[in-house]
Parts: C-alpha cells; structure tokens; sequence
C-alpha cells in the first residue's frame, strides 16, 4: 500500500510544477502564488505543457457542467490539495451552490492556514450573510468548504459531505486528479458505485495515468515507487478502456476516456499556439510519450435527464 506521505508529497510536487508555468505563463492562475512559494528549479517544457493540457481540459468541463446546470449544481474535488479551482471559478461568475474540497487532514491544514492568511482567497468566501466556520483543519462558508477524509473510509466521507450540507437531489460533479491511482482497485470501485447510488444526477471526471503496462508506464510506476508512492489502484490504468469499465460497471450510464494526446487537440488550438511560443521544445516525442500515458475520462448518470451526456471537450 501506498503511503499516506509518499501521496501528499505528490500534492506538493504538483503545486510547484503548476507554479512554475503559471510564472512562465502557460495560463492564468492569480490565486496559486497565495498557496504555492515561487519554484526555484526548472521544470522541463513538456511538464508545463503537460499541466497546461490538464488544467484547461478539466476546467473546460467543469465550466461546460456549471453552464449546464445554471449553476444550480454542486462540485465535490476529491483530494483537492491546494487546487485553486473554486477561486477561478469565482472570479468568472461559476460559482456552484456549493463546492466542497476533501484531502488528508495535514494539507487541508495547510490550505486552511493559506485561506486565512490571504486575504485575496478569504474575501472570495465572504458575502453579506456568509459567516466563515473554520477551525485548523476545516473550513465552511455558504459556497465553499474544505473538509478533511480519508477516500477509503466511505462513512467518514459521507459524514463530511454532510456536514458541508451537500443536497443529494441536486446535479453533483466529482473531480478526481491523480487521486484514485493510488488506492486499491476494489475500494476505489466501492467508492465510485457509492457516488453513482447516492447522486442520481452526477457528474464524474477523473484525470489519471494509462497505458501503464509499456515500458515507459513501468519506469513511470518504479520512478514513484522510489519516493513511497506506490500505485496500489493502477490495474485500472492499464488502458483506456479499463479506465472507462469501472465507471460503466459500477452504475455509470456513460461517458468517454481520451488519452492526453487525444485531449491536446481538443484544447482551443489559439491558446495551444500561443502556449507553445512560451519555450521551445528539444524533445516532442517525449511529450507524446507523456500525453499517451495520461488520461482525461468522464462518466455521468443523469436521472433526471438534463443533459450531462452532451458535455464533452468538442
């Protein structure tokens, strides 16, 4: 099994590498220098290209789910880390009834520690009648909470969830990054058909590695393993197609799975030109490798019938 230490140390190296391109300009993110120190190593140019395909194409989907639904919906990021989503959200109009965050509980005390530090990420909260509850580890505000669970304990989420007030009638999106990857398969299946059984009109994408049975995958999973992070869930990962089963097998209706190099085209290809402006790149094939080793997949159940099977990046 993985270590707990070894996962939340990849929040950290995620947080530094999104840092870096957001300071090269890769996008746009006002917000991640209130939570992530400037990076003093450089990164290669496919990292940033990388995080940049990710980033636009998960909140491209979010965005096109909160449009759908008039925002009269609700976002639940399973470990969140120190993702600044909600705040971007925030300062386009998108914001959800409510947007829920859930991670371990020593960095939903770091992020706690930066909200309330910062007055650029506290005023977000506040409204005219929205009282902020927080205490070291948790926050509540009327639109927004960060909330600490381990994924494997389905109760002690569902208690969580609860305590954020989360409205099961109302259309739900889950966001996963590079979460589910490192619990064991049977779990994240039991977690996986839990949402699908308690919000009949969801929403659930999940960007994660693939295509882990090759050579690359295998220097891939070494490579984390080396640093205490072992991929206990990553049978899922073995193709697209696996990636796509454990939705469809445990009570999704739908969806799709796109390899990373499939998505890089989907991305408004004006903003992908004037990205890769930014630096050159020496080695294109392995970003290709990269691309084809990671995935975006979405699934949705959509009782109620408005409309999640048309959201997709085209």
């Amino acid at each position: 099994m993985s270590t707990d230490d070894g996962v939340m140390g990849t929040n950290d190296d995620a947080a530094s590498c999104k840092r870096y391109a957001v300071d090269k300009g890769y996008w746009s993110d006002p917000f991640i220098s209130s939570m992530v120190p400037k990076s003093s190593t450089k990164k290669a140019p496919e990292i940033s290209r990388g995080y940049y395909a990710r980033v636009i194409s998960t909140q491209l989907l979010v965005e096109k789910f909160l449009r759908l639904t008039q925002c009269n919906s609700q976002v639940v990021n399973l470990g969140a880390g120190f993702d600044t989503l909600f705040w971007k959200l925030h300062q386009a109009g998108l914001v959800p009834k409510s947007f829920v965050e859930i991670d371990f509980e020593q960095v939903t005390t770091r992020k706690c520690h930066f909200i309330k530090s910062k007055q650029q990420l506290l005023q977000a909260l506040s409204g005219e009648d929205s009282d902020i509850m927080m205490n070291k580890a948790e926050l509540h505000s009327a639109n927004y909470h960060l909330v600490s669970a381990n994924l494997r304990n389905i109760g002690a989420l569902e208690s969580k969830l609860s305590a954020s007030g989360i409205d099961r009638a109302l259309p739900t999106l889950f966001l996963s990054e590079c979460v589910l990857v490192y619990i064991e398969v049977d779990t994240t299946e039991k977690l996986i058909k839990w949402i699908a059984d308690s919000f009949p009109t969801s929403f659930f994408i999940n960007y994660e590695q693939v295509n882990m049975t090759d050579a690359f995958g295998q220097v891939m999973i070494e490579n984390l393993k080396a640093r205490d992070c072992v991929l206990s869930g990553v049978s899922a990962c073995s193709s697209l197609t696996t990636q796509m089963n454990r939705f469809l097998n445990n009570g999704w209706t739908g969806g799709d799975a796109l390899d990373m190099s499939v998505v890089y085209r989907y991305i408004p290809q004006e903003d992908v030109h004037r990205m890769e402006r930014l630096e050159l790149l020496d080695e294109r094939e392995l970003l290709d490798q990269l691309l084809r080793h990671y995935c975006l997949v979405w699934a949705y159940k959509d009782i109620s019938n408005i409309g999640l099977h048309t959201i997709s990046l085209s």
